[in-house]
């Protein structure tokens, strides 16, 4: 087996047609946006998978709205993040079986390339250049409003933010909600469980009922794994929900994943 490898600085020079590459996943971080990533098509890609949010290119979640690709109108796609790939199939069982009223998502999300080894200047906040492996840093994310753009009808009806902690990886999310339709805390453990053993959420959402921790999640291939034993409900309405996430090796599993959606679709199978 070979593998051939080529760097260039702009995307225009990378010459997609000249290797048969079909299938560009753009991992740079650098070009979200559908003008950017038109280059790769220009350079003789067929279809682009953003490994990031995009503010204007479809966004897909593999296991939540993944059957509405469509071959001849989405060229240029984005898998969302990380946490939206682990929050967006939990927050769809939940809504489908007992609806959403409004919630509040919390992730403690291990550390990543942008964050500072050491306390240095941030071109963004001030936060965001306190060392990564000596804190732990509130920060910002899109990730629940980015559900609505999988799921809309929770538009409007979550939002969220992070917690940058000191570990390489694996990361957690807590999604506090209201619930429309009133269960006990066995019916909601119940719900999820029969999912995880579903046919349709197979290899992307899991139910744990160990005493786990973050470290048994490492190469977890699932985007979102419940834990029914770190969850908690006050009421028959109000309920905090934790699943687990690998936020790299697991995530890099649904952009695999996502290419495949679209390759078969491109066959029109």
């Amino acid at each position: 087996m070979s593998m051939f490898c080529i760097s260039r600085k702009e995307i225009k020079n990378l010459k997609w047609g000249q290797v048969n590459a079909d299938y560009v996943v753009e991992s740079t971080g650098v070009f979200l946006t559908k003008e950017k990533c038109q280059a790769h098509l220009d350079a003789g890609a067929k279809k682009v998978v953003i490994s990031a949010p995009s503010p204007d290119a479809k966004m897909f979640v593999v296991g939540v709205n993944h059957t509405l690709y469509n071959s001849e109108e989405h060229h240029i796609v984005s898998n969302a993040s990380c946490t939206t790939n682990c929050l967006a199939p939990l927050a769809k069982i939940i809504h489908e079986n007992f609806g959403i009223r409004d919630g509040l998502m919390t992730t403690v999300h291990a550390i990543t390339a942008t964050q500072k080894t050491v306390d240095g200047p941030s071109g963004k906040l001030w936060r965001d250049g306190r060392g990564a492996l000596q804190n732990i840093i509130p920060a910002s994310t899109g990730a629940a409003k980015a559900v609505s753009k999988v799921i809309p009808e929770l538009e409007g009806k979550l939002t969220g933010m992070a917690f940058r902690v000191p570990v390489p990886d694996v990361s957690v999310v807590d999604l506090t909600v209201n619930l429309e339709k009133e269960a006990s805390f066995d019916q909601i453990k119940g719900v999820l469980k029969d999912a995880a053993k579903s046919p349709e959420w197979q290899g992307i959402f899991g139910y744990t009922e160990d005493e786990v921790v973050s470290s048994d999640f490492l190469s977890t291939t699932t985007s979102s794994v419940f834990d029914a034993k770190a969850s908690i409900a006050l009421t028959p309405n109000f309920v905090k929900l934790v699943a687990w996430y690998d936020n790299e090796f697991g995530y890099s599993n649904r952009v695999v994943d996502l290419v495949n959606v679209m390759f078969k679709g491109d066959q029109g199978k």
